[in-house]
């Protein structure tokens, strides 16, 4: 008998999770975990973040926009884009999403203005983009009779760490991440709702400030690169490229002292030199073992990490 009540204690231990998961409110997706290789399996970079009755967008990299709609995210939805800078990795695909997301279709029919956040220097890029597609938006106006509205602009500059967003109790504070003396600014986000948090790092190398907002918070998501010691002896070009980015063993120790209760990799920059072997998704995880012995998930494109009493992890599966 007494064994039996042990077991159903311990059984009733497990269960009590899974409900928490259930009525969970706040999950973020990895919509694109690439970086700029032009890999199918790993889109641009791009986060969504689903917290209650907001719905935030984290950069907008290559085909945020087909991730979104396999999730059944109309483009329309987020309340706001966030950009953490300006590299075209991030950024190629808002042009995609604005206006797509403005046609009168299921994943579109925006009707209010396209909200975009990011540091100084996002006014000017959002006003190259209405430049550049004028004429699309002149023919669109005349021809399908899309609201005015819907194809506008409104942006939200910063220009120093703090809260940028802050709407039905979700909080997104900025911070300043060093992506290197020539890249900036260059910002990571942390997001805060019904006392869960996450923090996305943006591109970075190792910061004491990515621990600072990072500490105990629920999910810490940061970029990873990896590269064959002989390419990058033999490769000025990715000497470059990984001087400005986080190693494996880097990343461990961020998640080491910031103990998040989970630690995830996005925007994997994977150098790949013909000359010699590819590093993988298994030597990113070796690596990183080296440093921290914790949670990890190596993230993959649709991604979700569901937040509550703990931290579910669901790989994406196509609906039939």
């Amino acid at each position: 008998m007494k064994k039996a009540l042990i077991s159903l204690c311990a059984s009733l231990a497990l269960a009590l999770p899974a409900m928490a998961h259930a009525e969970s409110d706040f999950k973020v997706t990895l919509l694109g975990t690439g970086s700029p290789n032009p890999n199918a399996q790993r889109f641009g970079p791009s986060t969504l973040v689903q917290a209650g009755s907001q719905t935030l967008l984290i950069d907008a990299g290559r085909g945020a926009s087909v991730r979104m709609w396999q999730l059944g995210v109309p483009l329309s939805r987020p309340n706001a884009l966030l950009l953490t800078h300006f590299h075209s990795d991030h950024t190629s695909g808002i042009a995609d999403i604005w206006l797509t997301g403005w046609v009168d279709t299921p994943y579109g029919r925006r009707k209010s203005p396209f909200p975009v956040i990011g540091p100084v220097g996002t006014k000017r890029l959002m006003q190259g983009l209405e430049q550049a597609y004028a004429d699309d938006i002149k023919v669109r106006l005349e021809d399908e009779k899309n609201p005015a509205e819907g194809v506008k602009v409104a942006v939200t500059e910063f220009k120093r760490e703090g809260v940028v967003y802050q709407q039905d109790g979700v909080v997104v504070t900025a911070f300043e991440v060093d992506h290197g003396d020539a890249i900036k600014p260059a910002y990571g986000y942390r997001i805060d709702y019904k006392g869960h948090s996450v923090v996305i790092s943006g591109d970075t190398r190792y910061t004491e400030n990515l621990v600072k907002y990072g500490r105990n918070v629920d999910l810490l998501i940061h970029e990873v690169a990896i590269v064959n010691p002989g390419a990058l002896k033999e490769n000025a070009g990715f000497k470059r490229i990984f001087e400005h980015h986080t190693s494996p063993q880097q990343a461990g120790l961020i998640f080491s002292h910031a103990k998040p209760r989970m630690a995830a990799y996005t925007h994997l920059v994977f150098l790949p030199d013909p000359r010699f072997p590819v590093p993988t998704v298994d030597d990113v995880m070796r690596q990183t073992r080296e440093t921290y012995d914790g949670p990890l998930q190596v993230g993959s494109d649709l991604m979700t990490f569901s937040i509550g009493e703990t931290v579910e992890v669901k790989a994406f599966s196509p609906k039939q």
